[in-house]
Formats: structure tokens, C-alpha cells, sequence
């Protein structure tokens, strides 16, 4: 939760970041705005979409439910993580549309928090579903999609 906080304080006040991290590191353009904008909103529309293929099997929390199924249709046919990567998407608009230091550092703690949070998932979800789980690792990125899995 730490390095969450921190990005959302990154991101959401400059005073707070302090001199040294608003160095600008874009320029600050229609052009930065508007693709920063559209990756704000795939990204949302990425998370969202996840959110319902998961329909039942989503939790805030990593945990096994009456009758949980490996959900591979969907965005989940592309990462394994959607809506990490979805997230990630949108503080990345957002980085983009900031164009400043702290909003990359922003961006880079998130990622940190969610591969933390992924290997604990993994390992979840490997003894919870075994062989099928290996198998849909080994064909299936984790967060970016195309990128194929080692």
C-alpha cells in the first residue's frame, strides 16, 4: 500500500512532490494532453472490461471462492493481469498528459506494487488451478500484451 499512497501523492499535487521531481520531462502540448487522455480512458476501459469477465471470481483480496473458475476469455486471452495493466495504462496517460518527473516515479512505483502483488497471485492461483494455470502462464503475457511469456 506504501508505494500506492506515494503515487497517488505523486500524482495528484506537485507542492507535495517538491521542487527536484516536477522537472519537466515532456513538453506541455495539446499533443502530450490528448494521448495521455486516450490511454486514461483505454485504460479504464481495459480495467473495467476485466472486472466483468471476472464477474464472481473478483476480490479485492487473493482468495479462493465457491466454485472459482480460471477465467481465460476476454482481455484475459491477452494478459494475464488486465486490470493491473489497465491501471497502469491510465497513470500512464496521465503521466504523459503531467509530462513531469514525479509522474514517471508514479508510474514506476505502481508497476512495483503489482509485480509484488502478481507473484503472490501466481502462486495462488498455481495451486489453485495447477497444470491449467502453467499452461495459460506459459501462452499468456502477465501485464503487456503481445510480449511473449519466458
Amino acid at each position: 500500500m506504501v508505494p500506492l499512497m506515494l503515487a497517488v501523492i505523486l500524482l495528484s499535487s506537485s507542492r507535495l512532490a517538491g521542487r527536484y521531481l516536477t522537472v519537466p520531462l515532456l513538453p506541455h502540448n495539446l499533443a502530450t494532453f490528448w494521448l495521455g487522455f486516450m490511454l486514461v480512458l483505454a485504460g479504464i476501459a481495459l480495467s473495467i472490461t476485466a472486472r466483468v469477465s471476472l464477474g464472481g471470481n473478483w476480490s479485492g483480496i487473493v482468495t479462493l471462492k465457491q466454485d472459482h473458475e480460471l477465467v481465460c476469455r476476454g482481455p484475459y486471452r491477452l494478459v494475464r493481469h488486465p486490470i493491473y495493466t489497465g491501471i497502469l495504462t491510465a497513470i500512464l496517460g496521465t503521466a504523459i498528459a503531467q509530462g513531469e518527473l514525479r509522474s514517471l516515479l508514479a508510474v514506476a512505483l505502481v508497476a512495483a506494487a503489482f509485480v509484488r502483488k502478481i507473484g503472490v497471485e501466481e502462486t495462488f492461483l498455481t495451486e489453485a488451478f495447477g497444470d491449467a494455470y502453467d499452461r495459460y502462464r506459459r501462452e499468456v503475457p502477465a501485464l503487456i500484451p503481445f510480449v511473449r511469456p519466458r
